[in-house]
Protein backbone atom coordinates (compact mmCIF):
# COMPACT_ATOMS: atom_id res chain seq x y z
CA UNK A 1 0.00 0.00 0.00
CA UNK A 2 1.00 3.87 -0.72
CA UNK A 3 0.54 7.08 1.37
CA UNK A 4 -1.89 8.60 -0.69
CA UNK A 5 -5.07 8.97 1.49
CA UNK A 6 -6.83 11.63 -1.13
CA UNK A 7 -7.65 15.53 -0.40
CA UNK A 8 -9.41 16.92 1.97
CA UNK A 9 -12.68 16.26 1.51
CA UNK A 10 -12.83 13.28 -0.81
CA UNK A 11 -15.60 10.55 -0.03
CA UNK A 12 -14.48 7.31 -1.73
CA UNK A 13 -15.94 4.12 -1.18
CA UNK A 14 -13.85 0.64 -1.62
CA UNK A 15 -14.48 -3.00 -1.61
CA UNK A 16 -11.18 -5.25 -0.82
CA UNK A 17 -11.81 -9.06 -1.63
CA UNK A 18 -8.81 -11.11 -0.35
CA UNK A 19 -8.88 -15.10 -1.33
CA UNK A 20 -6.58 -17.83 -0.13
CA UNK A 21 -6.18 -21.28 -1.62
CA UNK A 22 -4.59 -24.60 -0.75
CA UNK A 23 -3.09 -26.46 2.29
CA UNK A 24 -1.25 -29.51 3.09
CA UNK A 25 -4.33 -31.93 2.04
CA UNK A 26 -8.02 -31.41 0.67
CA UNK A 27 -9.49 -28.40 -0.68
CA UNK A 28 -9.03 -25.12 0.95
CA UNK A 29 -10.75 -21.88 -0.84
CA UNK A 30 -11.90 -19.40 1.34
CA UNK A 31 -12.92 -15.51 0.74
CA UNK A 32 -12.67 -12.44 2.68
CA UNK A 33 -14.34 -8.99 1.54
CA UNK A 34 -14.01 -5.85 3.38
CA UNK A 35 -16.12 -3.20 2.46
CA UNK A 36 -14.96 0.62 3.80
CA UNK A 37 -16.38 3.83 2.97
CA UNK A 38 -13.51 6.50 3.54
CA UNK A 39 -13.31 10.18 4.51
CA UNK A 40 -10.15 12.15 4.24
CA UNK A 41 -11.04 14.48 7.00
CA UNK A 42 -7.81 16.74 5.85
CA UNK A 43 -4.84 16.36 3.75
CA UNK A 44 -3.06 14.65 6.54
CA UNK A 45 -5.88 12.58 8.25
CA UNK A 46 -8.57 9.83 7.18
CA UNK A 47 -10.68 7.81 8.84
CA UNK A 48 -12.42 4.69 7.19
CA UNK A 49 -15.55 2.74 8.90
CA UNK A 50 -16.42 -0.76 7.15
CA UNK A 51 -17.95 -4.22 7.54
CA UNK A 52 -16.31 -7.35 6.81
CA UNK A 53 -18.34 -10.48 5.03
CA UNK A 54 -16.83 -13.98 4.41
CA UNK A 55 -16.92 -17.44 2.46
CA UNK A 56 -15.05 -20.33 3.44
CA UNK A 57 -15.43 -23.88 1.10
CA UNK A 58 -13.10 -26.37 2.84
CA UNK A 59 -12.97 -30.08 2.63
CA UNK A 60 -10.89 -32.79 3.54
CA UNK A 61 -7.89 -30.70 5.14
CA UNK A 62 -6.11 -31.55 8.39
CA UNK A 63 -7.17 -29.29 11.47
CA UNK A 64 -10.58 -27.99 9.81
CA UNK A 65 -13.87 -28.69 9.78
CA UNK A 66 -15.85 -29.59 6.37
CA UNK A 67 -17.41 -26.26 5.93
CA UNK A 68 -19.64 -24.53 3.05
CA UNK A 69 -20.30 -21.19 4.93
CA UNK A 70 -21.39 -17.78 4.02
CA UNK A 71 -21.42 -14.87 6.74
CA UNK A 72 -21.76 -11.50 7.90
CA UNK A 73 -18.16 -11.25 9.48
CA UNK A 74 -17.66 -8.52 11.71
CA UNK A 75 -16.50 -4.69 11.18
CA UNK A 76 -13.36 -2.64 11.27
CA UNK A 77 -12.36 1.13 11.98
CA UNK A 78 -9.24 2.66 10.12
CA UNK A 79 -7.39 5.57 10.84
CA UNK A 80 -4.83 6.61 8.67
CA UNK A 81 -2.15 9.91 9.20
CA UNK A 82 0.02 11.22 6.62
CA UNK A 83 3.63 12.58 8.17
CA UNK A 84 5.77 13.07 5.15
CA UNK A 85 4.10 14.16 1.59
CA UNK A 86 6.38 12.56 -1.39
CA UNK A 87 5.33 15.53 -3.15
CA UNK A 88 7.79 17.55 -1.41
CA UNK A 89 10.07 15.05 0.12
CA UNK A 90 12.08 11.95 -1.26
CA UNK A 91 9.54 9.30 0.00
CA UNK A 92 6.06 9.03 1.24
CA UNK A 93 5.19 7.91 4.51
CA UNK A 94 1.64 7.18 6.55
CA UNK A 95 0.75 5.81 9.66
CA UNK A 96 -2.13 3.36 9.60
CA UNK A 97 -3.94 1.78 12.30
CA UNK A 98 -7.67 -0.83 12.31
CA UNK A 99 -8.87 -2.11 14.86
CA UNK A 100 -11.68 -5.06 14.63
CA UNK A 101 -14.18 -6.98 15.58
CA UNK A 102 -15.22 -10.31 14.48
CA UNK A 103 -17.98 -12.99 14.54
CA UNK A 104 -16.83 -15.28 12.35
CA UNK A 105 -12.90 -16.08 11.82
CA UNK A 106 -12.02 -15.76 8.03
CA UNK A 107 -9.46 -18.61 7.93
CA UNK A 108 -12.05 -21.63 9.36
CA UNK A 109 -15.88 -20.18 9.21
CA UNK A 110 -15.90 -21.16 13.17
CA UNK A 111 -17.75 -19.09 15.28
CA UNK A 112 -15.91 -17.05 17.51
CA UNK A 113 -15.97 -13.98 19.71
CA UNK A 114 -12.42 -12.18 18.30
CA UNK A 115 -10.73 -8.61 18.95
CA UNK A 116 -7.91 -7.28 17.07
CA UNK A 117 -5.86 -4.37 15.40
CA UNK A 118 -3.13 -4.43 13.09
CA UNK A 119 -0.88 -1.63 12.61
CA UNK A 120 1.61 -0.18 9.71
CA UNK A 121 3.91 2.01 8.59
CA UNK A 122 3.65 2.74 4.78
CA UNK A 123 6.13 3.85 2.46
CA UNK A 124 6.34 4.99 -0.63
CA UNK A 125 8.57 6.80 -3.11
CA UNK A 126 8.36 7.98 -7.26
CA UNK A 127 11.66 6.71 -8.50
CA UNK A 128 11.28 8.02 -11.86
CA UNK A 129 9.05 10.72 -12.47
CA UNK A 130 5.34 8.98 -14.17
CA UNK A 131 7.18 5.96 -15.03
CA UNK A 132 8.46 3.88 -11.49
CA UNK A 133 7.20 3.69 -8.03
CA UNK A 134 8.06 1.86 -4.63
CA UNK A 135 6.31 0.60 -1.81
CA UNK A 136 7.55 -0.82 1.21
CA UNK A 137 5.39 -1.53 4.55
CA UNK A 138 6.07 -2.79 7.94
CA UNK A 139 2.98 -4.25 9.67
CA UNK A 140 1.75 -5.31 12.99
CA UNK A 141 -1.14 -7.56 13.82
CA UNK A 142 -2.24 -8.82 16.96
CA UNK A 143 -5.37 -10.59 18.64
CA UNK A 144 -7.69 -12.51 20.41
CA UNK A 145 -10.01 -15.09 19.65
CA UNK A 146 -12.77 -16.82 21.79
CA UNK A 147 -14.42 -20.02 20.41
CA UNK A 148 -17.81 -20.35 20.99
CA UNK A 149 -17.66 -24.51 20.93
CA UNK A 150 -15.49 -24.84 22.98
CA UNK A 151 -14.89 -21.53 24.93
CA UNK A 152 -11.02 -21.74 24.97
CA UNK A 153 -9.30 -18.18 24.44
CA UNK A 154 -6.21 -17.67 21.99
CA UNK A 155 -3.64 -14.84 21.11
CA UNK A 156 -1.61 -14.59 18.07
CA UNK A 157 0.35 -11.76 16.15
CA UNK A 158 1.71 -11.45 13.26
CA UNK A 159 4.58 -9.14 11.31
CA UNK A 160 5.05 -8.60 7.59
CA UNK A 161 7.55 -6.72 5.27
CA UNK A 162 5.50 -5.44 1.91
CA UNK A 163 7.35 -4.52 -0.62
CA UNK A 164 6.36 -3.59 -4.58
CA UNK A 165 8.16 -2.09 -7.65
CA UNK A 166 5.81 -0.80 -10.00
CA UNK A 167 5.84 0.72 -13.89
CA UNK A 168 3.40 3.17 -15.46
CA UNK A 169 2.34 1.64 -19.08
CA UNK A 170 0.08 4.14 -19.75
CA UNK A 171 -1.47 7.10 -17.81
CA UNK A 172 -3.77 4.86 -15.42
CA UNK A 173 -2.25 1.56 -15.84
CA UNK A 174 0.22 0.22 -13.52
CA UNK A 175 1.73 -2.83 -13.52
CA UNK A 176 4.55 -4.45 -11.42
CA UNK A 177 5.43 -7.27 -8.99
CA UNK A 178 4.73 -7.51 -5.07
CA UNK A 179 6.60 -9.51 -2.25
CA UNK A 180 5.50 -9.88 1.49
CA UNK A 181 7.59 -11.98 4.32
CA UNK A 182 5.37 -12.59 6.60
CA UNK A 183 6.23 -14.34 10.52
CA UNK A 184 3.34 -15.52 12.36
CA UNK A 185 2.95 -16.25 16.50
CA UNK A 186 1.72 -17.36 19.57
CA UNK A 187 1.06 -14.60 21.67
CA UNK A 188 -0.29 -11.33 21.38
CA UNK A 189 3.09 -9.63 21.28
CA UNK A 190 4.81 -11.54 18.84
CA UNK A 191 5.77 -14.47 21.95
CA UNK A 192 6.57 -17.57 20.76
CA UNK A 193 7.19 -17.92 16.37
CA UNK A 194 4.94 -20.41 14.56
CA UNK A 195 5.79 -20.42 11.13
CA UNK A 196 6.92 -17.82 8.54
CA UNK A 197 6.17 -17.47 4.36
CA UNK A 198 7.54 -15.40 1.57
CA UNK A 199 4.92 -14.77 -0.82
CA UNK A 200 6.03 -13.13 -4.36
CA UNK A 201 3.79 -12.67 -7.50
CA UNK A 202 1.95 -9.91 -10.24
CA UNK A 203 0.15 -6.67 -9.48
CA UNK A 204 -1.50 -4.05 -10.83
CA UNK A 205 -3.67 -1.17 -10.89
CA UNK A 206 -6.38 0.09 -13.57
CA UNK A 207 -8.10 4.12 -13.45
CA UNK A 208 -11.17 2.53 -15.04
CA UNK A 209 -12.70 6.40 -15.22
CA UNK A 210 -11.85 9.18 -13.50
CA UNK A 211 -13.38 8.11 -10.55
CA UNK A 212 -13.50 4.49 -10.66
CA UNK A 213 -10.55 2.20 -10.03
CA UNK A 214 -9.45 -1.51 -9.40
CA UNK A 215 -6.43 -3.02 -8.41
CA UNK A 216 -5.23 -6.35 -7.17
CA UNK A 217 -1.97 -9.08 -7.07
CA UNK A 218 -2.23 -12.40 -7.33
CA UNK A 219 0.66 -14.52 -4.92
CA UNK A 220 2.22 -17.35 -4.07
CA UNK A 221 4.05 -19.00 -1.51
CA UNK A 222 7.48 -19.63 -2.88
CA UNK A 223 9.29 -20.14 0.61
CA UNK A 224 8.40 -20.99 4.26
CA UNK A 225 8.02 -23.60 7.18
CA UNK A 226 6.19 -24.22 9.81
CA UNK A 227 7.82 -24.35 13.49
CA UNK A 228 8.04 -28.27 14.28
CA UNK A 229 7.11 -29.34 10.62
CA UNK A 230 10.10 -30.08 8.63
CA UNK A 231 8.16 -29.75 5.09
CA UNK A 232 9.23 -27.42 2.60
CA UNK A 233 6.19 -24.25 2.69
CA UNK A 234 4.17 -22.93 5.84
CA UNK A 235 0.76 -24.36 5.23
CA UNK A 236 -0.61 -24.45 8.75
CA UNK A 237 -0.28 -20.78 9.10
CA UNK A 238 -0.63 -19.52 5.52
CA UNK A 239 -1.78 -20.45 2.21
CA UNK A 240 -0.05 -21.45 -1.12
CA UNK A 241 -1.60 -18.88 -2.74
CA UNK A 242 -3.08 -15.63 -1.69
CA UNK A 243 -5.24 -12.83 -4.25
CA UNK A 244 -6.32 -9.46 -3.58
CA UNK A 245 -8.92 -8.01 -6.16
CA UNK A 246 -9.57 -4.01 -4.74
CA UNK A 247 -12.81 -1.74 -6.31
CA UNK A 248 -12.33 1.72 -5.48
CA UNK A 249 -15.03 4.58 -6.59
CA UNK A 250 -14.00 8.05 -5.68
CA UNK A 251 -17.03 10.94 -5.24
Amino acid sequence: MGSDIGQAGEIELEMENVAAFGKRDGRYNTLATLNQVKYTLSDRFRIAPGFALGAQRIDGVAGFDDRHHVSFNGATLEFRAKLIDRASAPFGLTLHAQPGWNRVDDGSGLRVEQYGAEFAALFDRELVKDRWFAAFNIWYGTGMTRAHATGLTAHDSEFALHGALTYQVKPGLLIGVGTRYLRSYDGGGLDRLSGEAVYVGPTFSYSLTSTLGISGTWQFQVAGHAVGDGRRLDLDNHERQQAMLRINAHF
